[in-house]
């Protein structure tokens, strides 16, 4: 991202944001409800247009707050539907014992374990997630650092807007006002 400016209902959000991940990085973006973290989030997934400036990214996947698994199916078969494999994101997030149950049957917790299973099993160097650990327990959050830290080794980049602490250890930090 060079320059990234973005409006949301006709206010700024922020502007002249500079961004670059190199393989194995991590930013974190931070800032109080209203600020832009979801925004900027969107801006990097290509879902939302900046206002201003360029972005430019190779494969990515995306966890935020819309669930994309079609709830009438069993986990597995919805995941099928994102990735050829899921069963290393389901492994990663402590899912494999729920591939079979119908993700309309899912918690909370275990819904947004299953968006980043999906995630996980995506196997794009590029995630963008926003407020990952919403709505995690605190096994649910130490999955999601293993895996975060994993991807990371293996060259991936993350880019995350969250509220809660996070374990992204070196990650830069942006934070909106």
């Amino acid at each position: 991202m060079q320059g990234v400016a973005c409006l949301r209902g006709g206010r700024l959000l922020f502007e002249g944001l500079d961004l670059v991940l190199a393989p194995g990085a991590a930013a974190l973006v931070e800032g109080p409800n209203g600020a832009g973290k979801s925004s900027l989030i969107r801006v990097a997934a290509g879902l939302l247009r900046a206002a201003a400036g360029t972005v430019s990214r190779g494969e990515a996947a995306l966890a935020d707050e819309h669930l994309a698994l079609d709830e009438r199916q069993p986990l597995q078969r919805a995941l099928a539907f994102w990735v050829r494999d899921a069963a290393p994101g389901l492994a990663a997030m402590g899912l494999a014992p729920l591939a079979a149950v119908p993700v309309r049957m899912l918690s909370t917790g275990q819904r947004k374990r299953a968006a980043l299973a999906r995630v996980i099993a995506a196997g794009a160097p590029l995630w963008l997630l926003d407020e990952p650990g919403n709505g995690l327990d605190a096994d649910g959050l130490r999955q999601l650092e293993a895996a975060m830290a994993a991807h990371r080794a293996g060259g991936g980049a993350i880019l995350a807007a969250t509220h809660q602490p996070l374990a992204l250890p070196d990650a830069q930090r942006l934070v909106l006002a």
